[in-house]
């Protein structure tokens, strides 16, 4: 199923559309401030080994990344030190994933990694969808198959490929192609492991 909703005035009938999926442990496609991602309830194990199997991830040796709402949503499921989230709090919402250590309120399926990507982004159908469910969301960037375009960016392309495979693809208007920026701040010392769209502000 192909939805359009306007990131600048989500249409709540059409997001309850999407959030009755992602409560039935399905996988949808949806903007973000970067490229189109998949997810799905990342609390949902069997959902969360669903994604997996789609995109051919191992999720005992692959980093995982969530979207949280905001920041008060991202001290539940990770460990934040006060130098950590005086970073996020100046750099969200936004194109950034930051890697932080993971608490206990995720499932077994992220502990063996100890450490989780987490993601706030400047995006109203994405953190609406997270605030909706009342759990955050497990995200893989919708990559692309030409070597020359990283990412898919066209929402009807992405459903024609991804029909069968995933219950319902949001349409937010034309994605980006550039992937957020990633940053370890597992210890204090913060690190860009991947400079992406976003320039970090220390």
């Amino acid at each position: 199923m192909l939805i359009r909703i306007y990131p600048e005035n989500p249409n709540p009938r059409e997001m309850a559309k999407a959030l009755k999926m992602l409560r039935d442990g399905e996988l949808i496609i949806y903007p973000t401030d970067t490229v189109y991602a998949i997810g799905c309830d990342a609390l949902n194990v069997r959902a969360v080994e669903k994604i997996c199997a789609l995109k051919g991830v191992n999720p005992q040796k692959s980093n995982l990344s969530i979207i949280c709402y905001d920041l008060s949503n991202i001290s539940e499921y990770a460990q934040v030190s006060n130098a950590a989230f005086k970073l996020l709090k100046k750099n969200l919402p936004g194109p950034f994933t930051f890697i932080l250590p993971t608490s206990s309120r995720l499932p077994k399926i992220y502990k063996n990694k100890k450490e989780v990507g987490i993601r706030v982004p400047d995006n109203s159908i994405a953190r609406g969808l997270v605030d909706g469910l009342g759990n955050p969301i497990l995200t893989m960037s919708v990559h692309d198959e030409d070597e020359i375009i990283e990412y898919s960016t066209d929402p009807e392309l992405i459903h024609e490929k991804y029909e069968g495979r995933v219950a319902l693809v949001i349409d937010g208007g034309y994605g980006g192609s550039e992937a957020s920026t990633v940053v370890n701040c597992v210890d204090d010392a913060f690190e860009v492991v991947r400079q992406g769209k976003g320039e970090l502000l220390f």
